[in-house]
Order: structure tokens, then C-alpha cells, then sequence
């Protein structure tokens, strides 16, 4: 192996934190050698896995007065002639700026809106080499790092989970961060300031510059949303019945609507849940063509109209199941409730025109584990044209991917 006579490291593109020199692996320098450091770099000598002497900018001729650590660990017995072995990591002391963090997988956490939400994060931070040779022991010594990206990883590793764990305290929602990006620097500081004076290093700043659900998680959101546009459940109820006794006394005139508004919130508990369901569905939308009554009571056979029979869309097959859960008065109105927004967020998933089958799929299957009673009505519901036809879209997107 030659012998080093000049040792240096000129770093053109100025983003170089840490390099070795020889690049490979200790090397052989000999004392009368020549170090030359420039500007905002510092050469430290390392052997046997310890930084030993250190110099700063300028041009430095070896000898053992100016190598007193690493004399004193190696033999010389031809005086300056005899090579020794060795390596010279070179560390660049300006202030870095735009150092970038980010994560690179999402990180999971229990939200105070949304319940468990997946969230990436990014963004930048300025440091700077405070002490080159407590640098050189840390990073070279203790974690065997000699290159700029691998220093940036690591940095990068104890950045994301000292987020993560910084996130993981706070009890909010992601809809909050964007106004708490400020407290978020400067606790990260906080948090990160004994980490980087372990490594010999100083940080400058600290820069959050964006959160962001995942694809599964902003769907979530978006849903939840629409959710939150309808308001009170009660009043979305009421207006939704409102709405479909209008389209059935437009479908079949005034008598068939309170037929079906007496059919529909007055039945009696007695009946069975499918029973009711199938009256509903039936009478709710074409109450025209079930005909009227004459005046001894004797039912009047139904004008033939070309109208179609039964709900013509997703939403009237979801109003009448909605009607049959407002009328188990026997369970809390909380419950109702909950269960009314269930219901919604599947009609919602079955209008859309991207609808997602396994979507549809695992939220029919969580309202019917949950609520087993809801099976057989909501059966019927999937029975209905409208909602078949959703389900025969969706499964033909799903095909298609």
C-alpha cells in the first residue's frame, strides 16, 4: 500500500458532513507528511477505534510534537522514515441548514377524532459539528458510521422517534397539528437537544413542515366529514322520511303517502324485523301502484302506470331501513344514533361512483356483527335494484385493478 505523503479532502458540492481518508480503511503515513485542512474543517486521527489527535485549518507538517496521542501508541524505531498506520477523518464545521427528515413508514396513532389514524410527516433542520473529536469517538468509534448518508439515516432514525414519541403524548387530533406546528418545533428541540450533544453536535433548528394522513386514513377523514355535514342524525332522519313521502305522494298521490307514513311509524313491535322491512321497501316508494281504497273498504285495484316499482335510488333503499332502526324504541337513542351514522357512512360508500367493494364489504359486515338483528333488513336492502347495481359496479372496478 503507498505511503501518504499529502493528506487532504476537498468536498466540491459542500454537503459532506464526515469522510475518511483513506476511504477504505486505515492507511500508512509516515511522520514529516503533510496535513492540510481548509476552512471549516477539522482532521482528527483515529486508530485502534479511538479518536486520538486533532488539527484544525492550515497546512501541518507531521511530526511526533504535533502527534503526541498517537506517538505514544505506536513504535518508531527508524525515526521519520518508518510508516505507521492510521486514518484521518476528516469533519466539515459549517452550519448545514437544510437537512431533510421524514418518515419512512407511517406512523400509528390513536386520535382523538378519528380513533386510530396512520400519519406521515416531514420536513427540515440545521446543525453543526460542535466538537469534531467527541464527533469522531460517537459516530466513527460507536456507531461505525463513515459516510455522509449514513450519518443522515442515523440522524434521521432518532429525529422520526423522538416524533413519534412526541406525537404519541399528545391527546388531539390531526386536524390540530397545523396550528401546533410552532409548539411541535420547539418541543422537538427540546427533545432533541441531548441526543446531538451526545454525538458532539449542535442543533440550530428544528422544522415541521408537514403531517399528512395516508390514503386510508384521508378516505377515513373524508367519510367522517360527510358525516359531519349531516349534523344531528335525528333531524337527517326526519328530512330523509320528509323526502320520501314526497316522492311517493308525487309517485302515487296523497293517499298512498300517508298510507306508507302510518305503515311506517306506526307498526306494531309485534311484527317481525324482515316483515316490517319488506312492507317498508314495498309500500315506501310505489305506494300508487298498491293500490287505493274504496269507500266500504274494499281494496281498488292499482292504476298500471309505467313507473317503476320499488326505490329507484341508494338513498331510498337506506331511508326505509333507517325508519325501521328510529322505531326499536327499545334501544337507547345513543345507540340509534350510532347505528343510523353506520348505515350513512355505507349508503355514502355505495353512492359514490368509485365506491370501494371491500370498503362496502367490511362495513356491512361490522354493522351486522355488531348489531346481528340488522342482518335480515339489511338483506333486504342489498336485494333492492339500485343498491345491486352499486354492488355490480363496485365488484366490476374491483375486477378491473
Amino acid at each position: 500500500m503507498a505511503i501518504l505523503d499529502v493528506i487532504e479532502w476537498f468536498d466540491p458540492s459542500g454537503r459532506e458532513i464526515i469522510h475518511r481518508v483513506p476511504e477504505g480503511g486505515s492507511g500508512e503515513f509516515r511522520l514529516g507528511s503533510q496535513l492540510i485542512v481548509r476552512e471549516s474543517q477539522a482532521a482528527v486521527f483515529f486508530r485502534d477505534g479511538k479518536a486520538l489527535d486533532t488539527f484544525g485549518p492550515g497546512r501541518h507538517t507531521l511530526t511526533t510534537a504535533n502527534l503526541p496521542l498517537l506517538t505514544r501508541l505506536i513504535s518508531l524505531p527508524f525515526g521519520g522514515d518508518s510508516p505507521f498506520r492510521a486514518e484521518v477523518v476528516f469533519v466539515n464545521l459549517k452550519q448545514f441548514t437544510d437537512m431533510k427528515w421524514g418518515t419512512p413508514q407511517p406512523i400509528t396513532l390513536r386520535d382523538a377524532e378519528f380513533g386510530m389514524v396512520r400519519l406521515r410527516a416531514f420536513g427540515r433542520y440545521a446543525m453543526q459539528v460542535r466538537d469534531p473529536q467527541h464527533f469522531v469517538n460517537a459516530i466513527v468509534g460507536t456507531q461505525g458510521i463513515y459516510t455522509t448518508q449514513d450519518l443522515e439515516d442515523y440522524l434521521r432514525s432518532i429525529i422520526v422517534s423522538r416524533f413519534t414519541d412526541l406525537l404519541g403524548e399528545m391527546t388531539t387530533s390531526l386536524l390540530e397539528l397545523p396550528r401546533r406546528f410552532d409548539e411541535l418545533n420547539a418541543a422537538m428541540r427540546t427533545k432533541l437537544h441531548d441526543d446531538f450533544s451526545a454525538l458532539g453536535l449542535v442543533m440550530h433548528g428544528f422544522f415541521l413542515e408537514s403531517v399528512s394522513p395516508t390514503e386510508e386514513t384521508q378516505k377515513a377523514i373524508d367519510e367522517r366529514a360527510a358525516m359531519g355535514a349531516i349534523g344531528d342524525m335525528q333531524a337527517y332522519l326526519q328530512f330523509k322520511a320528509a323526502r320520501a313521502l314526497g316522492d311517493a305522494a308525487q309517485a302515487g298521490g296523497g293517499e298512498g303517502a300517508a298510507g306508507m307514513a302510518g305503515l311506517g311509524f306506526g307498526m306494531g313491535a309485534g311484527a317481525g324485523l324482515g316483515a316490517m322491512m319488506a312492507q317498508i321497501l314495498a309500500q315506501s316508494m310505489t305506494p300508487g301502484q298498491q293500490g287505493g281504497t274504496q269507500q266500504g273498504g274494499t281494496p281498488q285495484a292499482a292504476p298500471q302506470t309505467g313507473a317503476p316499482s320499488g326505490p329507484q335510488t341508494v338513498e331510498q333503499a337506506f331511508t326505509a331501513l333507517e325508519m325501521l332502526v328510529q322505531q326499536q324504541l327499545a334501544i337507547p337513542q345513543a345507540e340509534r344514533n350510532e347505528i343510523l351514522q353506520q348505515l350513512a357512512a355505507l349508503e355514502l360508500e355505495l353512492s359514490k361512483p368509485d365506491g370501494d367493494l371491500a370498503t362496502i364489504k367490511n362495513l356491512r359486515k361490522a354493522i351486522t356483527e355488531r348489531w346481528s338483528w340488522l342482518a335480515e333488513p339489511l338483506e333486504q336492502v342489498f336485494t333492492q335494484p339500485p343498491v345491486e347495481q352499486a354492488m355490480a359496479a363496485a365488484a366490476r372496478r374491483f375486477l378491473q385493478e
